[in-house]
C-alpha cells in the first residue's frame, strides 16, 4: 500500500518563529517505517513537501474564499483545486 497524504494543516507562530505543521497521512502497519526513526522523519517530510508544492499549484490556478470571521482577529477559509500529476516511477 502507498502512502496517502489526506490533510496538511501550518501553524504559524510568530511569536516563537516557528512554523508547526501537522500531516495527516494513511499507510499500512507493517510496510512503513517505526515511529522516531529518521526514514519515518525523511518520508514524512518528502509528504509535506509534496503536499505544499500541491497547494502552491493550486493557489496559481485561483482560490474561492468560502468562510469568513472575525472583527479584529480574522481568519479567511479557501478553498483552491488541485490537480494530481501522475508520478514517474524509476525502472531499476
Amino acid at each position: 500500500m502507498s502512502t496517502s497524504l489526506q490533510r496538511l494543516v501550518l501553524d504559524f507562530r510568530s511569536e516563537a518563529g516557528e512554523l508547526v505543521v501537522r500531516c495527516l497521512y494513511r499507510r499500512s502497519l507493517e510496510d512503513g517505517p517505526n515511529p522516531g526513526t529518521k526514514a519515518r522523519a525523511r518520508e514524512v517530510a518528502e509528504l509535506v513537501r509534496s503536499g505544499l508544492e500541491d497547494a502552491l499549484a493550486a493557489l496559481e490556478g485561483g482560490v474561492e474564499v468560502v468562510g469568513r470571521s472575525g472583527f479584529t482577529q480574522r481568519e479567511d477559509i479557501m478553498v483552491a483545486s488541485v490537480v494530481r500529476q501522475p508520478k514517474e516511477e524509476s525502472v531499476a
